[in-house]
């Protein structure tokens, strides 16, 4: 992998006060226990475009039990992902540990304990990048000298406004066809253009959305509805024929 894009403090809008405090408190003890702590995901991406994030998602490189050690006011949860929500009056921040693909599960496992396996192999900042959807959603800020840090390409496509698929379209699409809908649904928000690949790949593989289970489709939906720009996205996925398969 080639060494990734820094921006140091000064060569991006990102501050401080515009992060929530109690996303700050999370960040400063990790940090000051000798861990690495991130900002990751749609905040950061959010707070380069100089919209007001709806919520702090932070990564690490301690492990749920050490996150969950060093907060009381936490819960480990999940099974097949396993994330630490850290509680606060009026915010939950999630943390979650820095994630690597390995290739194959170790032998014996069944079919369900390997998916568990496989996605709670811990990783590198790098390769946790490389897990994420798209390269726009690949960005951290770090709280040690505040630089944001780009593994993936996500700044040149912040630049370019354009929705890109980390990896293959086809293939991360088969994986998770809600990708779709994230990726139309940023597009109409945001007003960026869908890379070429990916769009093709949304036509050809729409059908798979049926064989998304319906509690992450409302998942998906009431974000869209929280969006404040419910309208754009809606039409943009009627377009494109995603709406009448989803319902």
């Amino acid at each position: 992998m080639s060494a990734p894009v820094v921006l140091p403090r000064g060569a991006h809008r990102i501050s401080r006060r515009q992060i929530a405090p109690e996303a700050l408190k999370v960040l400063y003890r990790l940090h000051r226990q000798g861990y690495l702590a991130y900002l990751c995901g749609g905040c950061v991406r959010d707070l380069l475009l100089g919209i007001k994030p709806r919520d702090f998602d932070v990564v690490t490189d301690a492990h749920p039990q050490q996150v969950r050690h060093l907060f009381r006011n936490s819960r480990i949860i999940g099974r097949r992902f396993r994330l630490v929500h850290v509680l606060f009056t009026d915010e939950i921040i999630e943390v979650a540990t820095f994630r690597r693909t390995p290739e194959s599960a170790p032998p014996g496992m069944d079919e369900k304990e390997a998916r568990i396996w496989l996605n709670n192999a811990f990783g590198s900042p790098s390769e946790d990048a490389f897990r994420r959807d798209f390269t726009i959603n690949g960005l951290y800020y770090d709280i040690a000298d505040f630089s944001v840090i780009d593994h993936v390409g996500g700044l040149e496509d912040l630049r370019e406004g354009m929705i890109r698929m980390i990896g293959d379209p086809e293939r991360r699409i088969l994986e998770d066809p809600v990708r779709m809908l994230r990726a139309l649904s940023l597009s109409a928000r945001l007003r960026f253009r869908v890379q070429p690949e990916l769009f093709l790949a949304i036509l050809r593989h729409k059908g798979e959305i049926r064989d998304t289970s319906p509690s992450r489709l409302l998942e998906e939906f009431l974000k869209i509805i929280r969006s404040g720009a419910s309208a754009p996205v809606f039409a943009f996925l009627r377009e494109t024929g995603l709406l009448p398969l989803i319902f």
